[in-house]
């Protein structure tokens, strides 16, 4: 009987001698200047040594603990052997955006955190950072094959929405042979993976190259298309045998305070999408005039999840004086990545915890909000302590531009599409089947977070894949009852 033990040692479980180490970081004095990627790439001999600290174990808690599964230990293996072809190949066939993933996802939350060789105290498996270098890597090597259906079929599907979810459906539809159309409401395919995420985490043509790939293999895009405005959601249906909606939420939600109406005062995806836009070279009016421009100005961000790390992180690029971020809990009842609180007060941002934001001060323009000092009381129902005002202990933060970073609620898709049977939960979700993804109409699906309310992307692309699935059945299904002889 063959021994591999000694082979394993070799090559893996070398997390007792070697330490986490992540690529390197530019410093936060050079890097608060531009929007470039923070993150250096990994250099092969690191890559493979990082790799080879997982420890291989029984139960992958990584994997189980990542919506879409990954096969994580496996392509970690294959890293630290230096077979990376095969560790990429491995990476892309549960995942249509690995390299996406691996810059934007909060692995701290999802993978790293529930590494095994971490809750042992040793430090975690840098896992996404592993996982940019192979998708990377595969792209600079032609390793990323074209995007090839298996088959022609001659049944079409409609994809409402050209982000995660959306581009997800659209590759396993089209590699199952289906004729594929995404509509979407921009100019550019991607959805918030180009509006709304900042260069210095995930820089557009990462995202343009995924979509030029799709294209590449027959699936159209029809942007600047709006659903309600361009054609009833039943148009679609009339037009494709089955319909995906992956609209997203775009909705921001309000804070109810004196003198929120004040000038100034801006949703936060108006803001990241007036800063991307820039950034890619489009001509952005409010920007131009400053409404949606921090040079200069004193900002406050309100809320702590990712969304207010990305616009914090954009005023204090785009030159603000002074950055401050508004949170009513503590630290550790944040909800927003902790790798990314950390980037933040590198660059100079100041958070402000357990503080609440009661009342915003100035003529036209907002010159200040009003906040008051919290304590954490009882937990809820979901097990969070509840924030509790202490009174008499009221201040004014000096704020020429305040950004709501709240979270997203969806739109009214039903009036929005003309479809008054579509149904939605008690948040405004689309309501789906658990087990098919499908809505209250016959061969409409939907999926990402216009079912789920604002998630992860991860999340997102699981759906897709999901949806995709479903899809298929769904048509072949239809299919073999209308001609019992027709072949799967």
């Amino acid at each position: 009987m063959w021994n591999i033990e000694p082979v394993m040692a070799e090559k893996m479980l070398k997390f007792v001698n070697l330490g986490r180490r992540m690529p390197e970081k530019r410093v936060a004095a050079a890097r608060v200047h531009d929007f470039h990627e923070i993150y250096a790439e990994f250099i092969a001999e690191k890559a493979a040594e990082q790799a080879s600290r997982c420890s291989q174990c029984g139960v992958p808690f990584c994997q189980v603990h990542c919506p879409l599964h990954n096969n994580i230990p496996d392509w970690l293996k294959l890293t630290a052997e230096g077979r990376l072809e095969e560790a990429h190949e491995l990476s892309q066939a549960t995942n249509n955006l690995p390299e996406i993933c691996g810059r934007i996802c909060p692995q701290d939350r999802l993978c790293e955190g529930n590494c095994v060789i971490e809750n042992a105290g040793h430090g975690t498996v840098t896992i996404g950072a592993v996982e940019k270098y192979i998708n990377d890597t595969a792209w600079e090597k032609g390793w990323v094959k074209p995007l090839v259906a298996r088959r022609e079929r001659r049944e079409s599907v409609g994809i409402v929405g050209a982000g995660p979810a959306g581009l997800a459906a659209a590759e396993e539809l089209r590699r199952k042979g289906y004729k594929v159309t995404v509509y979407d409401r921009h100019d550019r395919a991607g959805g918030l993976l180009v509006y709304g995420i900042p260069n210095f985490k995930l820089e557009k043509d990462v995202v343009a190259r995924r979509v030029q790939r799709l294209a590449a293999g027959g699936i159209v895009f029809k942007l600047n298309f709006e659903v309600g405005r361009d054609a009833a959601l039943n148009e679609l249906r009339g037009r494709h045998d089955a319909v995906f909606i992956a609209a997203g939420v775009y909705k921001p939600r309000e804070i109810e305070a004196p003198g929120v109406g004040l000038n100034r005062i801006v949703p936060a995806l108006d803001y990241l999408i007036a800063s991307n836009r820039t950034g890619l070279g489009d001509k952005v009016a409010d920007f131009a005039s400053g409404r949606l421009d921090a040079r200069t100005k004193d900002v406050a961000v309100i809320g702590g999840g990712d969304t207010a790390m990305d616009c914090v992180r954009t005023a204090v690029r785009q030159g603000a004086k002074s950055v401050a971020c508004i949170y009513r809990r503590d630290r550790e009842n944040m909800p927003g990545s902790m790798r990314e609180v950390a980037n933040a007060e590198e660059e100079g941002v100041e958070f402000k915890w357990l503080t609440l934001p009661k009342g915003f001060l100035g003529m036209d323009n907002v010159e200040g909000v009003l906040i008051s000092r919290m304590r954490l009381g009882l937990p809820d129902a979901t097990g969070r302590k509840t924030p509790e005002e202490i009174k008499g202990t009221d201040v004014v933060l000096k704020a020429d531009l305040v950004i709501k970073a709240l979270g997203f609620d969806p739109e009214d898709l039903p009036a929005k599409f003309s479809a008054p049977d579509l149904a939605v939960s008690k948040w405004g979700t689309l309501r789906v089947k658990s087990s098919t993804l499908m809505t209250s109409i016959d061969g409409v699906f939907a999926g990402g977070d216009v079912t789920r309310g604002a998630s992860l992307v991860v999340w997102a692309i699981r759906d897709g894949r999901d949806a995709a699935a479903a899809i298929h059945t769904y048509i072949q299904t239809k299919a073999k009852t209308a001609m019992p002889q027709a072949a799967e």
